[in-house]
């Protein structure tokens, strides 16, 4: 966990009374790292993204299958940590991917630019990001209690390391929902929830695991246009988010047929899209019919 978080001197006010002797100290404060990765196909660069550093081979090989450039372990030959120094130090900061010799490489002339908070922007429409989907979700017959559904915040809130250090990152987690208790496969933390989701999927990818039928992804944010397009590229039924959707977000959901859920806090959620999917509860929640 050291490359992911930095030490930062801090001046701390305290104003309810409890630091009445000394209301201003002087301390030191955890915070998320954030640094440039730069990513490269066969030697060339293609996009620079701003990350918490860690799992950077699974973000590489999650922002290719959220590019639409590969869609299974096999395309994907190698990966490695690049030269990159600052004040003679290796920075682990590029990555170079070499593909499959007979996947189509991707317009490197683009070079794109990508922050922490906005992931890869400028998709052109819905229909664009239809026609580099692999897999249906559609055909999924995912069904899920909405009570476990409703809990994988909780879940997912345990597991954040990082953020019970800093407070300062986003996690994305991806769930088993055939058993009596939802089973956390894996969980990623980053500055980034694009890059957070990304390191999800790029695992799963090395993992050989794609498409993630019959699987729910959890995040911690809001559901952005981005992220509803990785989990359909990576073929996951059911994206739930702890915030709001956009309205985007919706659209491509329902264009999709991916189950879209927000406002997901323990005790109550928002269904956006997909409703067949979530089923009453063992709790006793009736099931209601999709129309309802």
């Amino acid at each position: 966990m050291a490359r992911m978080t930095q030490r930062r001197k801090i001046h701390r006010f305290q104003l309810d009374g409890a630091g009445a002797e000394n209301p201003v100290r002087y301390k030191e404060d955890v915070l998320a790292a954030e640094e440039p990765l730069e990513i490269r196909i066969g030697g060339t660069s293609f996009a620079v993204t701003m990350r918490t550093p860690g799992d950077d081979f699974d973000l590489v090989a999650g922002f290719l299958v959220s590019e639409g450039i590969i869609r299974e372990q096999a395309e994907l030959v190698s990966l490695r940590f690049c030269s990159g120094e600052k004040d003679g130090i290796q920075t682990f900061n590029v990555v170079d991917a070499q593909l499959r010799p007979d996947v189509p490489l991707p317009d490197t002339k683009r070079h794109v630019y990508t922050s922490s908070s906005c992931g890869i922007c400028g998709t052109d429409s819905i229909d664009a990001v239809r026609k580099t989907i692999h897999y249906d979700v559609s055909l999924d017959g995912l069904r899920v209690p909405v009570d476990l559904l409703a809990g994988l915040p909780d879940r997912l809130r345990e597991a954040q390391a990082v953020f019970d250090r800093t407070g300062g990152v986003h996690a994305a987690g991806l769930f088993r929902m055939d058993g009596s208790e939802p089973e956390l496969l894996c969980l990623r933390e980053d500055v980034g929830r694009h890059n957070a989701v990304d390191k999800v999927v790029g695992w799963a990818l090395r993992q050989d695991l794609l498409p993630l039928t019959g699987l729910v992804l959890q995040v911690s944010g809001r559901a952005s246009f981005e992220l509803v397009q990785k989990a359909a590229l990576a073929g996951i039924p059911v994206l739930s988010a702890v915030s709001a959707p956009s309205s985007l977000a919706v659209d491509l959901a329902l264009g999709t047929g991916l189950t879209l859920v927000g406002f997901s806090r323990g005790h109550s959620l928002n269904v956006y899209a997909g409703r067949e999917r979530v089923i009453g509860s063992r709790a006793g929640v009736p099931e209601v019919a999709a129309s309802a």
